[in-house]
C-alpha cells in the first residue's frame, strides 16, 4: 500500500516539478528565437550549434561520469557525518575544481584542433568561426562541472529546489541576448546572416550570452550552499579519501559513458557534413543549398521528439525505480517484474499518443520551429516524422534500463551501450557517403533503429535475470493504446490535410501564427478522441499514469500502477500464458523523492544540450552507509570528526 509522503518532500517535489517544466518551456523558447535569429538551415545557426553543443558532450566524456559514479555517493555519504561532511567535501570540491578548471584551459587552448575533429567538410571562413565560437562556449566546462559539484551538495542536504530554478536563469540570459541580437540586426528573414557579414557583436550576442548564462546559472548556487553553514573552504590532500575504490566500483558505468559520448561525437562530426556541403553550394550561386539540412534541423527535431519522454518518461521512472531496488535487492523477482510492467504500460499511454501524434503533426510544427520558412519547415517535419515513430522504444529502453540498476549491474549496460556503437559507427561511417541531403534524414534514421535495437537487447538480456517480462500482458495492452492513438492520428491527420499541410499554399504553411493555431485546435482534437477510443478500448493505465505526475506537482501522493496488473489479468482474459499471474506486492514508496539518471549513455544521445535533471541525488539508502575513506581527514590525529580515533 502506498505512503503519503511528508509534507516538505511532496514540497520539493513539486518545486523541481515545476522548476523542470518552466526551464524546458524556457529552453524551447531559446530554440525558437535561434532559429528566427539565425534561420534553421543557416550555416551560421548550424556553426555556433555545434560549438556550443561540444561543452557538454565534453565534460561528460571526460569527467561527467566520474562526477556522478564516483563523487556523487561520496557526497551523499559524506554528508551523514557529525559535521556534515563539510572537510570531506571541501576536499572533493577542491579537487572537483582543479580537475574541471585544467579539463576546460587545454580543451579551450586546443580549440582550433577541437574543431578540426569534430567537423568534417568545413571550408576555411566557416572553421575559423566555429573557432571563435569554440573559444566562446568551451569554457562552459569548468562552470558545467561546477554546477554538478554545488547541484550534489545542496541535493546531498535535502535542498532540491535551488538547482531545478537555476537553469531558468541561464535560458533567460540566453533569451535576451538573441532578443538584443534580433533587435539590432534584425531576424534572418528580413536579413539574411551569413559568414560573410558575420562580426564581433553577432558572436557576443549569441555565444557571449551563452556562456554569460552558464557562468550565472552555477553562481546562483553558491547563495543556497553558503546558507547549509558547511564552512566550505579550499583543502588539500586527497590520501585515502576512498575515490580510487569508488572509481572501480563505477568502472562499468564510466565506460558506458565514454562509449556513448566518443559515439556521439562521431556521429556530430557526420552530421556537420552537409552543412559543409551546404555553404560550398550557396557561395556558388546553386539554389540547392536551401534543401539540404543541417545538424540544427536534427538539434530541433530531437528536443521535439525528446519532450515526451521527458516529462512522462523520467517522472514515471522516479517513482519507479525506488520500487524495484527495494523488491531486487530483497531477491523478490517478481516484484521486479510487476513494476516494470506497469511502467512500460503505463507510459505507453502517453508516448504511443505522443508518436503518432508528431508524426501526424510533424507539418505544422515543421512550419512554427522553422520560423515561417516554408523549406526548413519541409526538412524539419521530415526529420521529426522519422525520429517520432521511435518514441514509444526510447521511453520502454530508460525503463527497462532501470531494472539493470536497481541490481546494482552497469555491466550489462555498458554491453548493450557496445551494440549500440556498433551500429552507429557502422551506420554513420555509412551515411557520410550518401547525398548531403539525405545525411540527416539517415542519422534520424539510424536513432529510430537504434532506439528499437536498445529495446530488443535490453529485453533479451532481462528475461535472462528475470525469467519472463510479462510479455504478453505489455503487449496486449500496447495493441490497445495502438488502435487508439491510430484512430486518433487519423483524425489529425485528415485535419491537417483539410487545413493545407500537403500544399505549399495552404492555410498551415501560410505563417508560424497558423501553424501554431493548427498546432492548437488539432491537438487537443486528437487527444479528445485517443482519450474516447482508451475508453472504449478498457485501457485502463491512463488513471495509473495520471497519479505520480499529480503526485510530482504535489497533490495527494499516490502510490504507483499498482492496480494495473490485477486489472490486466483481468481484462485480458487472465493471466499472461504460461505465467501465472500473483497479486502484486506492496511497498512503501519514496515516490516525491527525485532520483539520480544513471543512465549515461544506454539510450543514443541525439542532443547535445545540458540536462541538469541529469545531476539528481539517489534515493536515501535504508541505512547510514560506511562514510569514504578512513583516513579523509588530513589534520592532527584525534581530530578527525568522521573517525575521532585516528
Amino acid at each position: 500500500m502506498a505512503t503519503k509522503a511528508p509534507a516538505s518532500e511532496a514540497r520539493s517535489s513539486a518545486i523541481m516539478a515545476a522548476g523542470t517544466l518552466l526551464s524546458r518551456v524556457l529552453g524551447f523558447l531559446r530554440q525558437l528565437l535561434l532559429v528566427y535569429a539565425l534561420g534553421l538551415g543557416s550555416t551560421v545557426t548550424d556553426t555556433f550549434v555545434n560549438a556550443n553543443n561540444l561543452p557538454n558532450l565534453i565534460f561528460l566524456l571526460v569527467a561527467g561520469g566520474v562526477f556522478n559514479t564516483v563523487l556523487v555517493p561520496q557526497i551523499i555519504k559524506a554528508s551523514r557525518a557529525a559535521d556534515q561532511g563539510a572537510d570531506y567535501i571541501s576536499r572533493l570540491l577542491t579537487l572537483g575544481v582543479i580537475v574541471t578548471f585544467v579539463l576546460t584551459a587545454l580543451v579551450t587552448i586546443g580549440a582550433p584542433i577541437v574543431m578540426r575533429l569534430t567537423t568534417s567538410g568545413y571550408s576555411p571562413p566557416q572553421l575559423a568561426l566555429a573557432t571563435v565560437f569554440a573559444y566562446w562556449c568551451l569554457p562552459q566546462i569548468f562552470f558545467y562541472g561546477l554546477y554538478a559539484l554545488l547541484t550534489q551538495v545542496l541535493n546531498a542536504h535535502g535542498a532540491f529546489g535551488p538547482a531545478m530554478w537555476a537553469p531558468l536563469v541561464n535560458n533567460v540570459v540566453a533569451i535576451a541576448g538573441l532578443g538584443m541580437f534580433i533587435w539590432i540586426f534584425g531576424t534572418n528573414n528580413a536579413h539574411q546572416h551569413t559568414l560573410d557579414n558575420w562580426g564581433t557583436p553577432q558572436t557576443l550576442l549569441v555565444a557571449g550570452a551563452s556562456t554569460v548564462g552558464v557562468v550565472i546559472q552555477t553562481a546562483m548556487l553558491f547563495i543556497p550552499v553558503a546558507r547549509l553553514g558547511l564552512g566550505l573552504r579550499p583543502r588539500f590532500g586527497w590520501r585515502g579519501v576512498g575515490l580510487g575504490a569508488a572509481a572501480r566500483i563505477g568502472a562499468w558505468t564510466l565506460a558506458t559513458t565514454a562509449v556513448g559520448q566518443l559515439t556521439f561525437l562521431y556521429l556530430m562530426r557526420v552530421a556537420s557534413m552537409p552543412g559543409a556541403a551546404r555553404e560550398q553550394l550557396r557561395e556558388a550561386n546553386d539554389p540547392l543549398w536551401q534543401f539540404i539540412p543541417g545538424n540544427t534541423v536534427l538539434e530541433m527535431a530531437s528536443q521535439l521528439y525528446l519532450l515526451p519522454h521527458s516529462i512522462i518518461a523520467l517522472s514515471l521512472a522516479t517513482v519507479l525505480f525506488n520500487r524495484m531496488t527495494e523488491a531486487s535487492q530483497s531477491g523478490d523477482r517478481r516484484g521486479v517484474r510487476i513494476a516494470l510492467s506497469s511502467g512500460l504500460r503505463t507510459m505507453a499511454v502517453a508516448t504511443v499518443f505522443s508518436a503518432l501524434a508528431l508524426f501526424a503533426l510533424a507539418a505544422p510544427l515543421g512550419m512554427f520551429f522553422s520560423g515561417g520558412n516554408k523549406t526548413d519547415g519541409v526538412m524539419l517535419a521530415q526529420t521529426l516524422s522519422i525520429l517520432a515513430l521511435s518514441t514509444p522504444f526510447l521511453s520502454a529502453n530508460f525503463m527497462m534500463s532501470r531494472v539493470f540498476y536497481s541490481y546494482e549491474d552497469a555491466k550489462t549496460p555498458f554491453k548493450i551501450q557496445l551494440w549500440l556503437a556498433v551500429l552507429n559507427v557502422v551506420g554513420a561511417t555509412a551515411i557520410q557517403f550518401l547525398p548531403a541531403r539525405f545525411i540527416i534524414y539517415a542519422i534520424a534514421a539510424l536513432y529510430t533503429v537504434g532506439n528499437i535495437l536498445s529495446v530488443v537487447l535490453s529485453g533479451a538480456y532481462l528475461r535472462r535475470r528475470l525469467g519472463h517480462l510479462d510479455g504478453a500482458t505489455v503487449a496486449r495492452s500496447y495493441i490497445r493504446m495502438g488502435y487508439a492513438a491510430s484512430g486518433a492520428a487519423l483524425a489529425g491527420g485528415l485535419a491537417v490535410g483539410l487545413l493545407g499541410g500537403l500544399s505549399k499554399d495552404g492555410f498551415i504553411w501560410s505563417s508560424s501564427f497558423a501553424a501554431l493555431v493548427s498546432i492548437a485546435v488539432i491537438g487537443v482534437a486528437m487527444l479528445f478522441v485517443y482519450l474516447v477510443l482508451l475508453r472504449i478500448f478498457r485501457v485502463h493505465e491512463l488513471r495509473d499514469l495520471l497519479r505520480p505526475l499529480l503526485g510530482r506537482l504535489g497533490a495527494r501522493a499516490a502510490a504507483t500502477p499498482s492496480s494495473a496488473p490485477a486489472r490486466a489479468a483481468t481484462d485480458d482474459g487472465g493471466a499472461a500464458a504460461g505465467h501465472p499471474r500473483e497479486p502484486e506486492p506492496a511497498y512503501a514508496l519514496r515516490d516525491s523523492l527525485p532520483t539520480l539518471s544513471d543512465d549515461t549513455g544506454i539510450i543514443p544521445r541525439i542532443s547535445g544540450q545540458f540536462d541538469p535533471g541529469f545531476y539528481r541525488a539517489r534515493p536515501p539508502s535504508s541505512g547510514p552507509g560506511t562514510l569514504p575513506g578512513r583516513r579523509t581527514y588530513q589534520g592532527r590525529p584525534g581530530r578527525n570528526p568522521h573517525f575521532p580515533e585516528i
